[in-house]
């Protein structure tokens, strides 16, 4: 990866639906070495994929914790199925697993503090091989999906 692709991987973080010919003349290069250059960014899997970033407040999930997990066993079924469990939560946006203590990381997002005390307690409470759950609240994002540095 040279400093053309990083470029093009600059201009569609910032813009994903940008026309090959609107990125060629931002990256300053010819439309069909551009095209192709996207087509193997895409290929080699650095470009996972594309898709509209939405606004959770504007479909009414006003709420956001981190929600900190430690396991009671760290062996590989219990990890697996741990995973695949918090996977199949729709409401997880983010899970990061993290050395040391805690084990986990949990970005959720509900309506409000009724529905996350309801996914605390009825879902993330009862994943298979928790020990302790931690949360605190997200009061504000200060940075957030921004792109990645050249």
């Amino acid at each position: 990866m040279d400093a053309l692709d990083r470029k093009i991987l600059t201009e569609l973080q910032l813009d994903g639906r940008l026309t090959v010919t609107e990125l060629a003349a931002r990256v300053k290069l010819s439309v069909s070495p551009c095209h192709r250059r996207l087509r193997d960014l895409e290929r080699e899997g650095a470009i996972r994929g594309y898709r509209a970033v939405v606004d959770p407040a504007a479909v009414g999930l006003n709420f956001e914790a981190l929600v900190f997990v430690t396991l009671r066993w760290e062996d590989a079924d219990t990890v697996s199925a741990f995973e695949e469990a918090v996977a199949a939560v729709p409401h997880v946006l983010q899970a990061q697993r993290l050395f040391g203590d805690p084990d986990y990381l949990l970005r959720v997002a509900t309506t409000d503090l009724g529905a996350f005390q309801q996914l605390y307690d009825q879902q993330l409470a009862r994943l298979p091989g928790v020990q302790r759950l931690n949360s605190t609240l997200v009061m504000k994002h200060i940075v957030d999906d921004r792109p990645l540095p050249e």
